[in-house]
């Protein structure tokens, strides 16, 4: 359905050349990495708030749909318009506004790019902890909504947690503001959390002040193999039990190994791998490195590999950086969801993906964030074969069930999005989804705030 003259006139003269409803403006707004596709109606650039503003009072009144946009890297189609509108890109509010150094903070506009964030910090001996594997690419604005994670989140938290202040537009066209330049607040309701990963259906975000983290002096790595899944999550246990928190740590399960190997990577046949980072001062770095190697020693331990230096760590995370395009190898087809469950329970979760990879006569490949039990799950097939697609499809939600019934949750850094949506009445009972949708109606009474997405029947 077009949208209404009258709506296509009153933005074309509020955002000038930043209205767009030519093919190619429409196209490059119609999806992202989870290869969904779904054109909208037209895309807006708006280049300051008052004009977002503007933008969802005019749409409110016409009932059109807003689905913001970053950079599109998400994987589970939460940026893609499926009920067509406006596709808000948010490419020309890239500003870093402020730089506190004395508070720790940084204020900026949503198009930042986190590599653009990054690079701005360094000669400050700061930087922003969330370090998605798009980091290069991804905008703040995606990262918030998204709530996105990344290996640091063992030591630093993910977006949520590096997050201090939020200037939002909400679906009525209302300004909100909330928290700020501290970081301890008991003032009423904690909207920041709030609406940091609710995906762009509760507000646009315009404006975050983000939280900030001195950067690290020194950095050193091991990799640890072991006898199998089980042995390598009892490390896990002993590497979070112990003061020293790792900046970062990375599962690898054997499938990963056996591919790496099939490919020419320098690993050993083992049951699983760990992937572990230290960093601190010059001076407590041996330390701190010592303390996580007596931990990651224990019954099941193959082998480990120490790097103290830069070029040394770069082959360590060789192995890590490798694995994805060597999932293209096996199958030109795959689904990657990630799933969070209790660190204890990481054998089970193995255990269960394995069998279901048997069942389902699948390859299906684990890794990821151990420290927080956050795992990706790669469920491989050849698109050209019906039957194998068939059998992909029908495994992922006995994956979803797997982690619900190990305690999990449906994500800890993808989102929700639509890959995730019908999932949600497993994951939550019929009371706190109503709440969700209670806080969705007090906040986009009418509903034109990225629709169809993250919870069911709102």
């Amino acid at each position: 359905m077009p949208l209404p003259a009258a709506l296509a006139t009153e933005l074309a003269a509020l955002l000038g050349d930043g209205w767009r409803t030519d093919a190619a403006a429409r196209e490059a707004q119609a999806s992202d990495d989870s290869r969904r596709h779904a054109l909208p109606d037209a895309v807006a650039l708006p280049q300051t708030r008052e004009q977002v503003i503007a933008l969802v009072r005019a749409c409110r009144a016409h009932r059109v749909p807003l689905v913001a946009r970053g950079a599109g890297t998400g994987t589970t189609g939460a940026a893609v318009p499926t009920h067509g509108g406006v596709a808000v890109s948010f490419a020309r509010m890239n500003r870093l506004l402020d730089l506190r150094v004395a508070d720790r903070c940084a204020v900026v506009e949503p198009g930042m790019l986190n590599g653009a964030l990054q690079a701005a910090l360094q000669p400050h001996g700061l930087f922003w902890p969330p370090d998605p594997s798009s980091a290069e690419l991804c905008s703040i604005g995606g990262n918030l909504a998204t709530n996105a994670g990344g290996p640091r989140a063992v030591k630093y938290g993910a977006t949520r947690d590096n997050v201090l202040g939020l200037v939002a537009v909400t679906g009525a066209g209302e300004l909100v503001r909330c928290g700020g330049a501290y970081t301890k607040c008991s003032s009423g309701l904690d909207l920041t959390r709030l609406i940091v990963g609710s995906e762009g259906t509760l507000a646009l975000i315009v404006e975050a002040t983000l939280k900030l983290a001195p950067r690290p002096q020194a950095q050193a790595g091991l990799r640890a193999f072991y006898r199998d899944a089980a042995s390598a999550a009892a490390a896990v246990s002993r590497l979070m039990a112990q003061p020293v928190v790792p900046a970062m740590l990375e599962f690898m399960d054997r499938r990963s190994l056996d591919l790496l190997r099939r490919n020419g990577s320098d690993v050993p046949a083992a049951g699983a791998m760990l992937l572990v980072e230290a960093d601190d001062s010059v001076e407590a770095l041996p330390d701190t490195l010592a303390a996580l190697g007596a931990a990651a020693e224990g019954d099941g331990l193959i082998d480990m590999d120490v790097a103290t230096d830069g070029i040394a760590r770069d082959r360590l995370w060789a192995a890590r950086r490798a694995l994805s395009p060597a999932l293209r190898s096996i199958a030109p087809g795959k689904i990657n969801e990630d799933v969070v469950v209790p660190v204890s329970r990481i054998p089970e979760l193995v255990a269960g993906i394995e069998a279901l990879a048997d069942a389902c006569a699948l390859t299906i490949v684990c890794f990821g964030h151990a420290g927080n039990g956050n795992l990706h799950v790669n469920i491989l097939y050849h698109p050209d074969d019906a039957d194998e697609s068939a059998r992909a499809r029908a495994a992922l939600p006995r994956v979803f069930e797997l982690a619900l019934g190990l305690g999990g949750a449906l994500s800890g850094e993808h989102g929700i999005g639509l890959s995730k949506r019908d999932f949600m009445a497993r994951a939550f009972d019929g009371a706190t989804l109503e709440a969700m949708r209670a806080i969705k109606r007090a906040l986009d009474p009418d509903g034109i705030l990225n629709p169809g997405k993250l919870l069911p029947g709102a």
